[in-house]
């Protein structure tokens, strides 16, 4: 029998609690032994739970137990979780968790901690909640050289996004249809900003990088300046506008950025809509590979903590590898020096006049479509800087400007 405890009965650790009882006999046959919990520490009052008994309000209850292998940590945020996780691990304790916010910040230091007290530290469910990712690519995909991960990693913007896509509905509009769904949080500033997306792609590209790529460093964009008519635009080019985490191996170095993308309609990406989640992997002996699913959730999100508690039981005597280290060399290419195509959408009182000088800096047939005194194109791939020195010559206001994946 393998003692667990739970740290955070939120949505997530309350789902996991849900999957342990449920699934009980199956994850025994599966771990080859019984998954116990002995504790779950909250600070709220849980005496009117079926198991009151296993609440606990002080983390060095857990600490101190030695009958406690696994901890499964769902706090979510930095602190006091950075502190608890460090505490478990101290005490040769592995640790599971799907707080992407910690892995992506102290990941390094966390995994160097494990390794060297003799434990693991866990994280399937930290980038695509139930959608697994992480073990198929340090496992079922370790033969590949992973070249590009270009993924859809937020459910409740690519929501806002379907919304406004397909049926015409505002930034502001879709929002609060959202968050009256659950999908979006009274503040969704982590959401439509791009920072969890962000945190999430951090995570991907440390992994394929082998070092730690730092948050600060990416170029995070968010949706809060779509409009309508730039989904309008985006249909007339046979794509659509999706929020995305994007990992380009260039040599010996990484394009790493976040942001809203037109999306062409040959790509697998083109149909993840509503909350589902999009993860495209292209290995250079696979191809490319889809990873597709709900990436949140009660349910969804805890199946893939508790997968990564059976693997803990089942292989205790797997020697840890670190998935990434702490960041020894600058690795990312500056996002001014990232090539790509860019659609622009353009306000002007003479739309010839301007797309002569279109035609003229960026070169003959370029495809544009006008609308009431603006007009949009797509530039041919180019640096991001050369693409923007250009734009900032032409005869009339950018609107938008979006990179094309």
């Amino acid at each position: 029998m393998v003692k667990i405890a739970i740290i955070g009965f939120g949505v997530v650790g309350s789902g996991v609690y849900e999957v342990l009882r449920k699934n009980a006999s199956d994850i025994t046959a599966n771990a080859n032994t019984e998954i116990d919990i002995k504790y779950i520490l909250d600070i709220r009052d849980f005496s009117s739970h079926s198991e009151s008994h296993l609440f606990v309000n002080d983390v060095n209850t857990i600490i101190n137990d030695s009958e406690i292998e696994i901890v499964v940590e769902t706090m979510g945020g930095v602190e006091p979780a950075n502190s608890f996780t460090r505490s478990c691990l101290k005490s040769g304790k592995s640790v599971v968790t799907s707080n992407k916010e910690l892995v992506a910040t102290y990941g390094d230091e966390l995994f160097k901690l494990a390794k060297e007290n003799g434990c693991k530290y866990l994280y399937e469910a930290s980038v695509g909640g139930g959608i697994p990712i992480i073990r198929p690519l340090s496992k079922c995909l370790a033969a590949n050289r992973i070249d590009k991960i270009a993924g859809i990693l937020n459910g409740t913007t690519n929501y806002i996004l379907t919304r406004m896509f397909n049926d015409n509905a505002s930034f502001e509009s879709a929002l609060s249809e959202a968050q009256e769904k659950g999908y979006a949080e009274k503040d969704p500033t982590a959401d439509v900003e791009g920072l969890d997306t962000g945190k999430k792609i951090c995570i991907l590209s440390s992994m394929i990088n082998g070092e730690k790529i730092d948050f600060k460093d990416v170029h995070t964009e968010g949706i809060t300046k779509i409009t309508t008519e730039d989904t309008e635009y985006a249909t007339k080019f046979g794509s659509a506008i999706k929020l995305i985490g994007l990992c380009e191996r260039l040599g010996d170095k990484y394009s790493v950025v976040v942001a809203p993308m037109l999306v062409g309609n040959d790509s697998p990406l083109y149909g993840v809509d509503d909350v589902f989640n999009g993860i495209m992997v292209s290995g250079n002996m696979l191809g490319d590979a889809l990873f597709y699913g709900r990436g949140a959730g009660k349910l969804p999100t805890a199946s893939a903590v508790v997968a990564d508690v059976i693997d803990i039981a089942k292989n205790k005597s797997d020697k840890f590898i670190e998935p990434w280290t702490e960041s020894k060399t600058d690795v990312l290419v500056p996002y001014e020096e990232i090539k790509t195509s860019m659609y622009v959408r353009v306000e002007t009182q003479d739309a010839s006049n301007a797309i002569k000088f279109i035609e003229k800096e960026f070169g003959n047939g370029i495809k544009c479509e006008i609308g009431c005194g603006e007009f949009a194109f797509i530039t041919p791939a180019d640096t991001i800087s050369t693409i923007n020195n250009k734009l900032s010559l032409i005869p009339g206001t950018v609107l938008s400007k979006l990179m094309v994946l």
